[in-house]
């Protein structure tokens, strides 16, 4: 199970990576790079927020996990 610390770090690297690629897409659709990283800042926050909340309900599940043999 990830700490919750590894989850957050998880969480910020995706969306420094998701950011980039929003920043992209909404500067090549708009043709302004402030109105693309607008977009880019919108979809990060609310896109980290879901994934960190997608990540702890996900960590309360255990179907489908492989408990590992300890000797």
């Amino acid at each position: 199970m990830d700490t919750r610390g590894r989850l957050l770090l998880k969480a910020l690297t995706w969306q420094g990576t998701g950011f980039v690629v929003m920043l992209m897409i909404g500067w090549l659709v708009t043709g302004s790079v402030s109105a693309g990283g607008s977009i880019a800042i919108a979809g990060a926050v609310s896109g980290f927020c879901a994934y960190f909340l997608h990540e702890l309900l996900w960590s309360k599940v255990s179907w489908g996990l492989k408990l590992s043999k300890t000797t």
